[in-house]
């Protein structure tokens, strides 16, 4: 009977600490909702893709300082409702997401986490074919500007 009470006592301090926050953060599952291209057509997997909620993000924090990519949808897929792409403050100076719309994001060039940068709704549709996605790097400043 006390062996009960001792794990007893154990599953409720183990929920205490959930309850107070001490738990270990989960790391987010891979999977591959969109299809990645190379400008000429080449699948390509250069970032994971993971979802926070109901929003794809596509970890961008290894990208090269510039470059391109095509997203598709899976074949018989759908586009997610929302969609982020995730990087670093100053490894990149500028990303350019076109689908039905264009959209220009600057990125911040100080901080040392990660940042998601979510589209706004309009720029991808449910008919959209493909989204083209192309980043420059930071721009360096003058000490006069």
């Amino acid at each position: 009977m006390k062996a009960v009470w001792v794990l007893a006592a154990a599953v409720a301090g183990l929920a205490g600490c959930s309850m107070w926050g001490a738990r270990t953060p989960e790391v987010p599952l891979p999977v591959t909702e969109l299809v990645e291209m190379t400008a000429d057509g080449t699948p390509t997997h250069a970032f994971q893709q993971y979802w926070k909620r109901n929003t794809l993000v596509l970890d961008m924090q290894g990208a090269a300082p510039s470059g391109s990519l095509i997203l598709k949808r899976r074949e018989g897929g759908k586009w997610p409702a929302r969609l982020a792409f995730r990087v670093t403050p100053g490894s990149i100076g500028l990303l350019e997401v076109r689908g039905e719309q264009r959209m220009l994001i600057p990125v911040a060039r100080e901080g040392d986490r990660a940042v998601d940068l979510e589209l706004v709704p309009g720029v991808y549709t449910a008919a959209t074919e493909q989204i083209s996605v192309s980043w420059e790097p930071p721009r360096q400043v003058s000490p006069g500007n």
